[in-house]
């Protein structure tokens, strides 16, 4: 062939490709302005054939669709995911307060693996993994597009066998490689203990199944230990992620009157009407109108903003640390077939004065940083919230501006107890100045 030929037939060819090419962007063009949902999923299904027709290597079926749910999922909030057979059931597994793991709480931020909060009494809290940590590898898998259920799976496994965690901390030069391993975590929710003679102490680690009467317990053991009465309570809430509503609406309903009009906990308000709902405290047993201090910081979330948000404003507790994490919304199990299920937001969280929880959390009535002795106390021990998630969803309109920066209490501590923690020594020292008062007065 000459080189004219050449040049006629690259010139053909490239005319053919530029047809077939210009065809498939035009038939492949979204339809314009708003359309019938038949039109969308019409639209969607002509998407799909497209990639298995096209597309360089073959795609699985099952892989296809699982990823587009995934990306339906994802564009929401973070909150929402797809959760196949095996996820589902571990969900419903973790809930109840077991599992096999290595026991942090994680989200993605900017794109990154990140942990929320480690559980307390597990591998990753004895190992030193910290909130805000980046989790970059899982082994030797990266995690860059990892979504949270891979990550999880890769995490879980049975008890005594090793995972490796390579971790990147702000202010940290070097990755930091944690290696693991792996044991049943059996939560415990509750924990309490006398701090000083008629003051006690409890800490809820999670909300779940069992909480509720754990706390009971607590409260029970706590006033016999104390000669029948407690002058003082602190209700530590911090690093708690969240949990089941109900048992967070037990405690909060532990110091809340339910025989008066405003016993109001929580309000939840979606666009389904079966997502609204306002819930009120029971009349079951109460507690005595002792004083009582509830701390919260950064890695307190959901079910714990609740109990704050309730007592905070019903004006029963003085709510002490630094600002909360602000993960005011619903997400509820939805089963699908074959065992598979949906994590869906399906409403926002108020507190009892309608304040909307989400993307601005709890302030504190009184703000105190940690702190240790000769060191200068910290406001802000979380440097990401909820407002700091990729696709977050905003606060309903009408509510309080953008957290601000808070200004710590000024005082160090004096003794011992308060080199170890700073936040509940001052809980200590404000629940027994109220006392002091109450004595004069």
């Amino acid at each position: 062939m000459t080189g004219k030929g050449k040049l006629v037939a690259l010139v053909l060819i490239a005319a053919v490709l530029t047809a077939i090419i210009i065809g498939t962007v035009s038939h492949f063009t979204p339809p314009p302005g708003e359309r019938s949902p038949q039109e969308y999923i019409n639209f969607f299904k002509e998407a799909v054939a497209l990639v298995k027709e096209n597309y360089v290597e073959k795609i699985d079926d099952k892989k296809l669709m699982e990823s587009a749910i995934d990306g339906m999922l994802a564009s929401l909030d973070p909150h929402n995911a797809y959760l196949p057979p095996e996820p589902f059931a571990d969900m419903q597994i973790q809930i109840a307060g077991s599992f096999a793991g290595v026991g942090i709480e994680i989200t993605i931020r900017d794109g990154k693996l990140t942990v929320i909060s480690p559980i307390e009494d597990t591998p990753a809290f004895r190992a030193g993994i910290k909130t805000g940590d980046y989790v970059w590898m899982i082994d030797n898998a990266f995690t860059h597009g990892m979504n949270i259920n891979d990550a999880v799976k890769r995490m879980r496994g049975p008890k005594g066998t090793s995972v490796s965690l390579t971790i990147l901390r702000e202010g940290v030069a070097k990755p930091l490689v944690f290696k693991l391993k792996r044991d049943i975590i059996q939560i415990k929710s509750v924990k309490y203990r006398t701090l000083d003679k008629g003051y006690g102490y409890i800490r809820i680690a999670q909300f779940q199944e069992s909480t509720g009467d754990e706390f009971a317990t607590a409260l029970r053991n706590l006033h016999k230990g104390n000669g029948g009465a407690l002058r003082g309570l602190v209700l530590d809430l911090r690093n708690n992620p969240g949990g089941l509503v109900d048992p967070a609406i037990d405690v909060a309903g532990r110091f809340i009157d339910g025989r008066l009009k405003d016993g109001l906990i929580v309000s939840l308000k979606g666009r389904d009407p079966t997502s609204r709902k306002e819930i009120f405290t029971s009349i079951g047993e109460k507690e005595p109108h002792y004083p009582l201090a509830v701390l919260i910081n950064g890695g307190s979330a959901s079910a714990s903003e609740i109990v704050a948000g309730a007592l905070q404003d019903h004006q029963r507790a003085v709510i002490m640390g630094t600002q909360s994490f602000g993960k005011g919304s619903v997400q509820s199990l939805i089963p699908m077939r074959n065992g598979a299920g949906l994590k869906l937001t399906t409403a926002r969280y108020y507190t009892p004065k309608g304040r909307s929880i989400q993307a601005r959390g709890i302030t504190p009535d009184i703000i105190v940083g940690t702190a240790e002795m000769g060191k200068p106390a910290k406001t802000d021990d979380f440097d990401f919230r909820e407002e700091d998630l990729d696709g977050h969803m905003l606060p309903a309109a009408n509510t309080e501006t953008k957290r601000e920066k808070l200004r710590p209490h000024p005082n160090l501590p004096e003794n011992t107890e308060s080199t170890k923690d700073f936040q509940l020594s001052r809980a200590l020292d404000l629940l027994k100045g109220i006392d002091l008062l109450g004595k004069r007065k």
